[in-house]
């Protein structure tokens, strides 16, 4: 059986976007997004996941407006899994819907669901287009995508400073995450990442909206952008040493198809090790196969 996490760590994202006392930053997020207009912050119904729940399985930023079950995830690293991860998330939320609900899943009668929005927010370092669409198809064998039962998309717009201007002006919150971000990486060229954090606070504009929320909350924010940054450098890392592994095993198994599964097992498992915070557990398993199938047994994922 899986363990279970003992706490839910935030990311700087979830914890600007998915704050119960700060929902006009999370309304004026979706509206940038989905070119709307609402104006009553207590609308939104904040459905994140937070609770210790088994390895992997919690999600950045969910909420509920007008009959819309949205999913925001922010990503340091860009991940063509997203689709199926947010398959996961959903069915999660639906079931926690449900059961709030009252309703009977076994019913004779149809459950009205909320729709669900699905959206990824990348500020990696690689260059990425403004909004890609990532399609949980693209993941199955080439013939059997036209035929298959489940259809998932995600749109993954790209946050960092100087893209998507338009959403950036639709939302100030969003525009003063990017700044921040774009600060911190320019100030951690020359000195160390803990002390970039620091200052990059205190260099935010006193005009910035976000600005008192940081720096009333300055430990917690600098030992959540310490974890994500350093969990962004071992996941990378991690990321090309599950690719090379990969390539390898689908070689030995003579199969392109053997060699994109390798890959994306390496890859799902480092991710899960590194978002519970089991980094001895990765750096092992990165060049122990043995280690590495006994894990993969433990998650279930073998």
């Amino acid at each position: 059986m899986a363990r279970a996490q003992a706490q839910y760590k935030d990311r700087l994202f979830s914890f600007i976007f998915g704050s119960d006392e700060h929902k006009d930053w999370t309304l004026s997020l979706y509206n940038a997004v989905n070119g709307s207009s609402y104006d009553d912050p207590e609308s939104i119904v904040i459905t994140t996941i937070r609770d210790a729940l088994y390895l992997g399985m919690h999600n950045d930023v969910s909420f509920i407006i007008s009959n819309e079950m949205n999913m925001f995830e922010q990503q340091s690293t860009f991940n063509p899994n997203m689709p199926l991860r947010m398959l996961q998330y959903a069915g999660s939320l639906y079931e926690k819907d449900i059961t709030l609900r009252g309703k009977n899943k076994y019913s004779k009668t149809i459950i009205p669901l909320p729709v669900p929005r699905l959206l990824v927010f990348y500020n990696g370092r690689d260059e990425m287009p403004d909004e890609t669409v990532l399609n949980l198809y693209d993941a199955f064998p080439p013939k059997h995508r036209e035929d298959a039962d489940i259809a998932v998309r995600v749109r993954m717009i790209n946050v960092n400073r100087g893209h998507s201007g338009r959403t950036m002006a639709l939302c100030q919150p969003l525009a003063e995450y990017a700044w921040i971000v774009d600060r911190i990486r320019a100030l951690e060229a020359d000195g160390s990442l803990e002390e970039a954090i620091g200052i990059a606070i205190d260099e935010m504009p006193e005009h910035f909206c976000i600005k008192p929320y940081l720096e009333a909350h300055r430990a917690e924010v600098k030992a959540m952008l310490l974890t994500e940054y350093n969990e962004a450098r071992q996941m990378e890392l991690f990321y090309r040493e599950g690719h090379e592994k990969g390539q390898l095993e689908g070689r030995r198994e003579g199969r392109r198809e053997g060699r994109r599964e390798g890959q994306a097992l390496i890859s799902s498992l480092m991710e899960r090790l590194l978002t519970a915070g089991r980094i001895e557990d990765a750096k092992r398993a990165a060049s122990d196969p043995e280690y590495r199938e006994r894990l993969l047994k433990e998650l279930q994922m073998n």
